[in-house]
């Protein structure tokens, strides 16, 4: 029989074979058995052994909060910051990790076309999202985001420097749950993202916002 169909036969699996069920390093394994997060047992011998259903159980559920962008076992959300000015992205990544530390994982996308790839990927929970690209924009990737199944329940925090009633009432309609001006106010944003914060991180300064 293959590796995978005797792992179904056994109701204990080894270390390895639940490691390798998990695709992680058994470190990693241990680590989650030691926090509580996954149940084991021991052996006469003091030899760790997991329960077949326990692992699938956990299998399954680590899907679910992959897939929803929110992962318990790290403690992490994540955020995927999609503008085409580098220098105003790698800001709000400072910022958020300044803020969030180890509670959140950042990743930057650059320009439309690059956020529908990292959607994939990267599966956030929010999307903090430039309206004014070039290619496909901001109020297209939103439209495309809300009306994929897979993605619908990501919430999108829009961000522009032009303001308008027209842009925000387009973009809240597209969607979005809130649509802030450039530059951002960081405040604001932290408590949208649930992160406590004081203040920008020692020597993190916003960058001015070129709005031509």
């Amino acid at each position: 029989p293959s590796t995978q169909h005797a792992w179904q036969e056994k109701p204990y699996l080894t270390p390895n074979e639940a490691a390798a069920r998990l695709m992680v390093a058994p470190n990693t394994l241990r680590l989650w058995s030691e926090k509580g997060l996954l149940r084991a047992q021991t052996t006469a011998g003091g030899h760790r052994r997991f329960p077949r259903e326990e692992v699938e159980r956990f299998l399954r559920e680590r899907h679910t909060r992959h897939a929803s962008g929110d992962d318990t076992v790290t403690g992490q959300q994540r955020v995927l910051i999609v503008d085409d000015d580098s220098a105003f992205a790698r800001y709000l990544r400072a910022l958020i990790s300044g803020a969030g530390g180890d509670s959140v994982a950042t990743a930057i996308a650059h320009d439309g076309f690059e956020a529908g790839h990292m959607l994939h990927i990267f599966r956030p929970r929010t999307i903090l999202l430039d309206l004014m690209m070039p290619g496909l924009d901001g109020f297209q990737v939103c439209h495309l985001i809300k009306n994929e199944p897979v993605t619908r329940a990501t919430r999108v925090v829009a961000m522009t420097g032009y303001p308008t009633q027209a842009n925000i009432q387009r973009i809240l309609a597209a969607g979005a749950e809130a649509c802030l001006s450039k530059p951002v106010d960081d405040e604001h944003l932290l408590d949208i993202l649930g992160l406590n914060h004081d203040g920008p991180p020692s020597g993190l300064t916003s960058p001015s916002v070129d709005f031509s």
